[in-house]
This record gives structure tokens, sequence and C-alpha cells, in this order.
């Protein structure tokens, strides 16, 4: 059973659909008490950081999912989702965010058109790309982490910056897997089946 956070600022109807195309049960909810007592959580999220985090601070959701990983319970934040996992992010003046992963968001800098959209390479290792065939997933961000201890892929875009992270249960990629095709599929079956 997964337990996919209904937010506002997300495509949750994507995401449960490449879900249970993964083989999950859902439980799809805004339920902080059914947040706090999961096993599995999805947290998604798209467009403004600042904005997300605001829905979770005024729903406690906040609180619910460090209560179910204090509990034992695994994460998965995509894209936005994965962002908030991080300490801060500097979109729109410095917002605070979860602080499940050590490191901040910043907005991309270069000669590159921000925001990336599109297909681009990802170096990955771990459990979570178990399996995977592809290298390249779908992203859409303007902001994202650089160098972050908890780094378990990274790809280049205006430099290096980090595509997924990984500390013990709590787990984040910055691209969409239910864009990615089979190899985000596959991303999402990992997911699943880690215990």
């Amino acid at each position: 059973m997964i337990t996919l956070v209904d937010s506002p600022v997300a495509n949750v109807a994507n995401i449960a659909r490449a879900l249970r195309a993964s083989g999950a049960e859902l439980d799809l909810t805004r339920d902080p008490s059914s947040i706090a007592n999961a096993i599995k959580i999805v947290l998604p999220g798209v467009g403004s950081f600042a904005a997300a985090m605001q829905w979770l601070v005024e729903t406690r959701i906040d609180i619910a999912l460090r209560e179910a990983v204090a509990n034992g319970a695994y994460l998965l934040g995509i894209c936005v989702g994965h962002q908030l996992l991080f300490d801060s992010s500097d979109e729109m003046g410095v917002t605070r965010g979860l602080g499940m992963i050590r490191g901040d968001v910043r907005k991309f800098e270069g000669a590159l058109p921000v925001p990336q959209i599109g297909w681009n390479r990802v170096r990955a290792r771990g459990p979570l790309f178990d399996g995977v065939e592809s290298e390249a997933f779908y992203f859409v961000n303007s902001y994202a982490a650089r160098d972050v201890e908890s780094e378990i892929a990274s790809a280049d875009y205006n430099g290096s910056f980090t595509a997924a992270v990984q500390r013990e249960r709590v787990l984040g990629v910055q691209f969409h897997p239910e864009k990615s095709s089979t190899a985000g599929l596959r991303v999402l079956r990992n997911f699943v089946a880690c215990n």
C-alpha cells in the first residue's frame, strides 16, 4: 500500500496512474493522521516550492511526514516534492523545507535556458535504479540541489546537479518518473518493492 499525498500543487492523477501501473495499491489522502501512520509515502509536487511548503504547513502534513519517517516509513519525493525534502530553497526568497535531506535548492544559472524542459541523461547508483536500462529521464525544473551528501544520481544542466537522493528511508527524484517511460516506471516499481 502506497500513501499518495493528495497535494493541490502536484499532478496527482498522472502519478497515481503510474504508481498503479507499477503494481501499487493506493491510498490517496490529505489526512495527516493517515499519512503519519503510513508505511510508504509518495510526496508529489509541481510549481512553486514556497506554495507547496505553505500547504504542507497549513495542513500539518509536514508534521505527519516527519512522524511517519521517524516511525520507519519510506518516503519518496517527486520533482518539487523532492525539493521539499531539503533544508531550504531560494525560490521567491528563502523558504525552509522539511529538512530531511541536508542541502539547499538553488536556481539554475548559466548559458542554457531556464527552466530545463525535456529528457536528460542521469548517472545513478543504488537500489532505486536497479534494472533501469535507460539513463534518460524527463525533467521540468528551474531549481535544483547540487553536490549533496545523500546524492544517488546526478545530471548536467548548467553544471552538475542532484537528480536523486537517498538518506536511509527518505528518497527523492528531481525528474518526473511518471513521464519517463519504462525507466521511470522501473524507478517507481523499485520504490513500491523496497522494504
